[in-house]
């Protein structure tokens, strides 16, 4: 038996004189190489513990989503479908009114006379407005209907929920929401797979001042850094 499985293992090995020489495997190599298969096809799951992706497809009593991963950040409760479609088709972004502390802002802005000392600047003294260009500046009225001041106004008189302020960021930054939209300017919270929510604008810019200030990168070293 012994001879007929050596003779079944014989290998040509060719040399670099053109001849071809005879190489026998015997019991024992073919051994070591089927331990070695075996080694490497159960090392996966011997250092993670879990069968790999083959084991998983081929072991599955369900069907199964490939694509679905474990959510660990949780999505935020108080959101809104945007109203504006993409390719993707639709998604949500974060509230704004549940994010303002005085709101409803009608609460003090109505008809009623205000008793209250210096209320302006107890509601509103924190308020830099630092928006538009120095040859036509923003103020109040540019965004915050006078009539409603629950509502936000575009430039051509159309209110606009809080909730939906993107689409009054959106009439001189078009460019921007554009890009949000598409997803190439904002953050999305969670995963990229699953349910698309995004922060709106507010989330990161400051409505009034939305300009960020010039700082170094967190990971730059200053060349007086020693």
């Amino acid at each position: 038996m012994y001879r007929i499985f050596s003779r079944a293992c014989l290998k040509d090995i060719p040399t670099t004189n053109g001849a071809v020489m005879k190489k026998t495997f015997t019991i024992v190599d073919l051994l070591v190489l089927l331990a070695a298969v075996l080694v490497l096809g159960y090392s996966s799951m011997a250092f993670s513990g879990e069968p790999g992706v083959t084991e998983k497809y081929k072991n599955a009593k369900v069907p199964f989503d490939a694509a679905a991963v474990d959510v660990i950040q949780d999505l935020p409760k108080n959101t809104v479908t945007v109203r504006q479609r993409y390719r993707g088709g639709l998604f949500r972004t974060e509230t704004r009114k549940d994010k303002i502390a005085r709101f409803k802002c009608s609460q003090c802005h109505n008809d009623k006379p205000v008793t209250v000392h210096q209320a302006a600047e107890i509601a509103h003294g924190r308020v830099v407005l630092d928006h538009g260009s120095t040859e036509k500046p923003l103020d109040c009225y540019t965004c915050h209907d006078r009539e409603d001041r629950d509502q936000l106004v575009t430039e051509g008189g159309q209110r606009v929920d809080m909730d939906h302020s993107y689409q009054l960021c959106g009439q001189c930054h078009f460019r921007q929401k554009k890009d949000w939209v598409g997803g190439a300017h904002g953050k999305r919270i969670g995963y990229w797979a699953g349910a698309r929510v995004v922060k709106t604008c507010a989330s990161c810019h400051d409505p009034h001042s939305p300009h960020f200030k010039k700082r170094w990168p967190v990971t730059y070293s200053s060349p007086n850094a020693k």
